[in-house]
């Protein structure tokens, strides 16, 4: 299983970005490899679209979970098609949010906002 974060830099003692489309990457952690990459979000400097585009960006990683503080309607719903599942951050660092998911203490994302949209 592949589970993604979005990130503010590519290294493992980076912050949770607080902006999913807009984050500057994204940490996807294979779970069966017990490793994982960073990959760049091109889509976060765009005028718009971001959150689609960069749920395109884990759809095409092949990514089952999202781990993320919030989520736009626009991005939520081409994930959910996707049958990727979203989970809500519990904290800032990238290994306490796998940790606790691993262990089966996150909750689903259950507010997903309007979005940004054009911003």
């Amino acid at each position: 299983m592949k589970i993604a974060i979005p990130v503010n830099d590519n290294n493992l003692k980076s912050g949770v970005s607080a902006s999913y489309g807009r984050a500057p990457y994204y940490y996807i952690y294979d779970e069966e490899l017990k490793d994982g990459v960073f990959v760049e979000n091109l889509a976060a400097s765009d005028s718009g679209g971001v959150g689609v585009k960069a749920a395109q960006i884990l759809v095409d990683h092949s990514v089952e979970v999202l781990l993320t503080p919030r989520l736009g309607d626009h991005a939520a719903a081409v994930l959910k098609k996707a049958e990727i599942t979203i989970k809500k951050t519990s904290g800032e660092s990238v290994e306490e949010n796998l940790k606790d998911y691993l262990e089966g203490k996150l909750e689903s994302l259950s507010e997903i906002h309007a979005g940004l949209h054009g911003n």
